[in-house]
């Protein structure tokens, strides 16, 4: 056999070293574009976390331990919260509590020059499920009162239910506690306010006392369908519901975890917004949801101890909380709840039984917890009470076709504003990952980086460095 062995020409040499040149070329090209893609997310990661600001970390500094156990032990003095119970005797009963907590609201909008007022929002509900008779139940709400005039109108609702219930909820005249469901809640919301009321906000922050919880969310009900009725605007409402104790029945003990529950597909999806949200792939990215990665970068920035654990659910497994009302009006909403709840001491009738301590006591409280979950809702509010508000009319262009992905928003009007950012995550992340600022614009391209593998949104920035939520874009054709 004869091999044809023919040598390599002069040509042929030089043909061969311009295709590995370029094979080189094409390597190192994609390996720089790699290198850049990394290295420019890297650079935009820096941009999600915001420096601290001063005023919201004195925030959370003042709130004191001390006054949320003061105010829990008060409560649980009035021997029943039912919302059954008589609202004349001075000393016990629903009535008492609320005539306390109104007065201890009204000394701290002392301190707001004027900014602050404090009401008695009542209604009769009429006979119901768990109310036998007509009932006049009464909300405390202290209204803190925005400064900003393009701001003052956006609203931030905290609310904690005062009521109370032993193992009926229809039980007027047994002892209920409620030291943990909910003083623990009621405690929070209040030395919040005693604490934000001498600050200056640029929207408004309302701290709401809510009762009729325990018939069916009564009180919150009420509240909702009023801020629905007036137009008030709404951006964010948290409830804090059973935030007492770091200790659950199940023998653990976590005192540096609070959950947050917020509901993905929202309560009040209409058919062909439903439609949309099957197209985009955005279950997971409501203006809950958006909310409650807000609280989880802002709490865990400001107050390091506790971590923040984000439930994907709207409540607790076929349980409800005062959050759910605004849900169902197209609000944003979530719950703060303790980690690990124990039910010997929730709806539970104060005995001892084979020596086990049922009712739920002040003792089974961890104050100093409460205290921290007091300070991730008060960093979380003051952030967003400061911030400019969420981008509207986002919209991500679907009128070319091509690997770049389009984005577009409406100006915000607030006078401080800074610009806005580009941020994204991968599909699978469940929180933003990366940002971009892009200056004082209304339209962003993102070059590169295709829709169909990137969750993006975008957020406002003011001068101080405050960051709104994120707001989801809705595809524009």
């Amino acid at each position: 056999m004869t091999l044809n062995l023919r040598p390599f020409s002069a040509l042929s040499t030089a043909s061969h070293l311009i295709a590995i040149s370029a094979l080189l070329f094409l390597v190192v090209s994609a390996t720089a574009q790699t290198l850049d893609v990394r290295k420019t997310r890297s650079q935009s990661a820096q941009l999600v976390t915001a420096a601290r600001q001063q005023q919201i970390a004195r925030i959370v500094q003042e709130i004191d331990a001390r006054n949320i156990e003061r105010t829990i032990r008060k409560l649980v003095s009035f021997g029943t919260r039912n919302t059954l119970s008589t609202q004349t005797d001075p000393n016990r009963g629903i009535g008492a509590a609320r005539d306390w907590l109104f007065s201890e609201f009204s000394k701290a909008a002392e301190q707001s020059g004027g900014r602050m007022t404090v009401e008695k929002q009542t209604f009769e509900q009429p006979k119901a499920a768990r109310v036998p008779e007509p009932t006049m139940i009464t909300n405390v709400v202290a209204t803190l009162k925005g400064t900003q005039p393009e701001s003052a109108g956006r609203t931030y609702i905290v609310s904690g239910h005062y009521d109370s219930m032993c193992t009926s909820p229809t039980d007027a005249a047994c002892d209920a506690p409620g030291a943990n469901d909910d003083a623990s809640g009621t405690a929070a919301i209040l030395e919040m306010a005693r604490v934000m009321a001498k600050y200056k906000f640029d929207a408004t922050i309302i701290f709401m006392a809510v009762a009729g919880e325990e018939q069916g969310l009564l009180g919150s009900t009420y509240a909702a369908e009023q801020a629905k009725q007036k137009g008030v605007d709404v951006e964010a409402m948290f409830t804090n519901d059973i935030i007492g104790s770091s200790l659950g029945g199940n023998g653990i003990r976590d005192a540096h975890t609070v959950r947050v529950f917020s509901e993905g597909v929202p309560s009040s999806e209409k058919p062909e917004e439903a439609t949309v949200r099957r197209g985009v792939g955005g279950e997971n990215d409501s203006a809950p949801r958006q909310l409650a990665r807000f609280i989880k970068e802002t709490g865990e920035r400001y107050v390091s101890a506790m971590r923040v654990m984000m439930v994907y659910r709207r409540d607790r497994y076929l349980r409800g909380g005062d959050h759910i009302p605004f849900l169902e009006r197209g609000f944003p909403a979530v719950r703060f709840t303790e980690p690990n709840e124990d039910y010997r001491h929730q709806h539970q009738n104060v005995r001892i039984e084979k020596g086990v301590q049922y009712g739920d006591l002040p003792q089974f409280d961890d104050f100093n917890y409460i205290a921290n979950v007091a300070r991730v809702n008060a960093a979380s509010l003051a952030t967003l009470a400061l911030a400019p508000a969420r981008p509207k009319n986002v919209g991500l262009l679907t009128t070319r076709l091509t690997n770049d992905t389009d984005l577009k928003w409406d100006a915000n009007n607030e006078p401080d504003l800074a610009g806005y950012e580009i941020v994204w995550r991968d599909t699978t992340s469940p929180v933003w990952t990366n940002a971009r600022a892009v200056g004082n614009l209304t339209s962003f391209t993102m070059k590169g980086m295709s829709k169909d593998n990137y969750f993006f949104g975008v957020r406002a920035v003011d001068k101080q460095g405050n960051r709104s939520p994120v707001s989801f874009p809705h595809p524009v054709r």
